[in-house]
């Protein structure tokens, strides 16, 4: 992870929930985090559509970590800076 005082708090495995239900459920809990914390988001595809869609709605102020790029899984730690 690029920030050593980043504390993830929460992981979301979103292979187990329904397309339709998975953005609104990773908005919220974005919506929720304190300044310096985060969550790790597991994915069976790139989440590329979902970092564009970050970019365009939150600009600046998050962060996208790769901890993990497949082929099987996915997975990124999301933040809030400090």
């Amino acid at each position: 992870m690029a920030n050593a005082q980043l504390s993830i708090d929460t992981v979301i495995d979103v292979r187990s929930i329904m397309p339709r239900e998975r953005h609104a459920l990773i908005f919220e809990t974005f919506r929720k985090l304190a300044p310096g914390h985060g969550f790790m988001l597991v994915n069976d595809h790139d989440p590329k559509p979902l970092y564009y869609q970050f970019q365009a709605e939150h600009p600046g102020t998050f962060g996208w970590d790769y901890l993990e790029k497949g082929p099987d899984v996915w997975r990124v730690a999301i933040s809030r800076p400090a």
